[in-house]
């Protein structure tokens, strides 16, 4: 096996749990497990859609790959190097090639600095600015990348639409020249007739710069459109995983299915199934159901759904699901 072809990230039984203190009347601590066993890999210049309801964990998987925080338990192993134990000073180098775009380009980009100074920040912080006039260059060519204009670079965040707001948090990731870029819900705060070209600039990227991405999000139409692969995640955990057509064609997991009855079409005349309407909500981390932790929410719910908690299995090929019911025939998107 070259170079090429090993996974740049494998991601074996991470956990993210959070001690909370207890009760005046006891002693016991409660924990909130937010991730608890994700496992996956995530091969070079792929786009791994990771989507979930809110409150699912997707956000801190990708904080928790970037060593933002800590995991509990697993193992995070970045270009065949175990990261998971670094420190922030071994952890410095590694994030000159692992970046991350932030959910809202409102509140991400420092309103008191010029979009050359926000953009320029990564360089000084990793000691690539050299000269400024080098400085300015890089610059320059990076917003050129993401469609802005050079001159751009003189103004302030606040003078920049929401569409521009993010092409600058996306040109402040890449001017590192990364490898891996976690993008966390990098179109949810923008109007709908911005979010294709976000995710069209992405695609455009990941062609461009042999980009690998993880895109998170929780709006599978926005998902399928980028993503080759997508990993669906329920309370902590992952439930199905497989490439992107044959997750919309051929779900395996109840909580797919509801999620994909959601997508909307395209073509108002064509004729749609039902939308599948959870009921109630999403239990709590701090104490999950037992075995199946979406069998509270699952019309296909059987007794046997409470004893064990089922792993991610492979069903087909590269396509994994975790749930004990191999009878349900789904519905496909549409």
């Amino acid at each position: 096996m070259t170079v090429s072809d090993k996974p740049i990230l494998r991601v074996r039984d991470i956990q993210k749990w959070y001690p909370l203190g207890g009760s005046f009347l006891s002693r016991k601590r409660e924990v909130l497990k937010a991730v608890d066993g994700v496992s996956f890999d995530l091969q070079r210049r792929e786009v791994l859609g990771l989507v979930g309801e809110s409150g699912s964990g997707k956000t801190t998987v990708g904080r928790t790959l970037l060593k933002l925080v800590q995991p509990t338990g697993g193992s995070i192993h970045f270009n065949d190097t175990d990261i998971t134990h670094f420190s922030r000073r071994q952890m410095r180098p590694v994030r000159q090639r692992m970046q991350l775009v932030f959910q809202d380009p409102y509140a991400s980009l420092n309103p008191r600095h010029t979009v050359e100074s926000i953009v320029a920040a990564p360089l000084e912080i990793h000691g690539l600015a050299g000269s400024r006039a080098q400085r300015k260059d890089r610059v320059e060519e990076t917003l050129r990348l993401v469609g802005l204009m050079p001159e751009q670079g003189e103004r302030y965040a606040h003078e920049f639409s929401g569409g521009q707001r993010q092409r600058v948090g996306i040109a402040r990731a890449l001017i590192c020249q990364p490898e891996l870029l976690i993008a966390d819900e990098p179109v949810s705060a923008l109007d709908v007739s911005i979010q294709a070209q976000v995710v069209n600039l992405l695609l455009e990227l990941k062609e461009r710069l042999g980009l690998t991405i993880l895109f998170i999000a929780h709006d599978l139409s926005v998902v399928g459109h980028i993503s080759d692969r997508i990993a669906v995640m329920y309370l902590g955990r992952l439930v199905e995983l497989a490439p992107t057509a044959q997750l919309f064609n051929d779900p395996r997991h109840p909580y797919t299915e509801a999620l994909l009855s959601a997508v909307p079409i395209p073509d108002p005349s064509a004729v749609r199934n039902k939308r599948i309407v959870l009921a109630g909500d999403m239990p709590s981390p701090m104490n999950p159901p037992s075995g199946c932790t979406f069998r509270t929410r699952c019309r296909y719910a059987i007794a046997a759904c409470a004893q064990a908690r089922p792993e991610l299995s492979e069903v087909a090929p590269g396509h994994f699901k975790a749930c004990i019911r191999d009878d349900l025939s789904l519905r496909p998107v549409g």
